[in-house]
């Protein structure tokens, strides 16, 4: 199996209480990691899952029927849309 090497060349500082600091070394020797590993692990599990409750979208059943009936359903281009498309094509396409 084959390792690739990626060096770490970003770096991110921080201040923080003496409080804080201790309790995060003492749950980084819990878990047997160096704070630096033990908080940036933490730091992008929280950070994937914020992400995913941003961009991923949950639907129920219902939801995802009308979503999927609404895609289906045949477009209809009213005058200013059909205006914008041929402004668009004088613009863009036909240069």
């Amino acid at each position: 199996m084959g390792t690739t090497s990626q060096s770490k060349d970003e770096r991110i500082n921080l201040r923080l209480k003496h409080s804080a600091k201790r309790i995060l070394e003492r749950a980084a020797s819990f878990e047997g990691q160096t704070v630096s590993k033990f908080v940036l692990n933490s730091a992008l599990a929280h950070a994937e899952k914020t992400v995913q409750e941003h961009e991923a979208m949950r639907l129920n059943t219902a939801e995802a029927d009308a979503f999927f009936q609404a895609l289906s359903a045949p477009v209809t281009f009213n005058k200013k849309l059909l205006s914008a498309l041929d402004e668009y094509r004088q613009r863009v396409t036909d240069q």
